[in-house]
C-alpha cells in the first residue's frame, strides 16, 4: 500500500513538474498602436503583417516596424540576451518565431522601413507568393541572419513623399507625423 501511495505522489509530481515547464514558454505581447514604437527608428509600429518582437532574457518585449529595424538592433546589440524573436505571417498577421518562418526578399515590395522583407508561416505559402512576384528570393532564418540589410533608398524617399515618414539616415529630415 506505501508502495501505491508512493507512487502516485511520485506521479502527481512529475505531472505537475511538467506542467509547470509548459508554462515557461516565451509569447509575443500584444501591439499597442497609441504607444509603441520601434526601438529602432521610432516610428509608430502598426498592428500589422511587418510588426517584428523580439524578448529579451529579462522578460521585456520590444517591437519593431520593419524585419530589417529588428535586425540592425540585433547586429547593434550583440551582447543582449534574447529569449524570442517573432516576426508575422504576411498573410494572416499570425506570431511565428523567427526561425520557424520563410522570408521573402524583393525590392519591389514596400515594407515600413524599404528594408523589402516579409516572412511567411509555411514555405509553401512563400513560394506561391515568389512564383507571382518577379524577382523574389526565398530565405531561411539562418540566411535572414546573413542577408545584406540594406534600405531601399529609392522607396525610402517614395515613402517620405508620400507618407511623411523618415528613414534611419541623417541625410532626410524626420516629420513628427507618423
Amino acid at each position: 500500500m506505501k508502495k501505491r501511495l508512493l507512487n502516485l505522489v511520485g506521479m502527481i509530481g512529475f505531472v505537475l513538474i511538467l506542467a509547470a515547464c509548459g508554462n515557461n514558454e516565451v509569447q509575443p505581447v500584444a501591439i499597442n498602436e497609441a504607444t509603441d514604437t520601434c526601438e529602432v527608428c521610432n516610428m509608430a509600429v502598426v498592428n500589422n503583417q511587418y510588426a517584428t518582437q523580439i524578448v529579451l532574457g529579462n522578460g521585456k518585449s520590444m517591437v519593431f516596424d520593419d524585419v530589417g529595424c529588428m535586425y540592425e538592433w540585433i547586429h547593434t546589440n550583440e551582447n543582449e540576451e534574447i529569449k524570442a524573436q517573432f516576426v508575422r505571417d504576411y498573410h494572416n498577421k499570425e506570431w511565428v518565431l523567427v526561425d520557424d518562418a520563410t522570408y521573402l526578399y524583393n525590392q519591389s515590395i514596400k515594407t515600413p522601413m524599404a528594408y523589402n522583407v516579409i516572412s511567411f508561416k509555411d514555405k509553401a505559402a512563400a513560394e506561391e507568393f515568389a512564383s507571382e512576384n518577379k524577382g523574389s528570393t526565398l530565405m531561411t532564418a539562418a540566411e535572414l541572419a546573413e542577408h545584406s540589410w540594406e534600405q531601399n533608398r529609392d522607396m525610402m524617399k517614395g515613402h517620405n513623399k508620400e507618407n511623411h515618414s523618415h528613414s534611419h539616415t541623417d541625410e532626410e529630415e524626420s516629420d513628427e507625423s507618423h
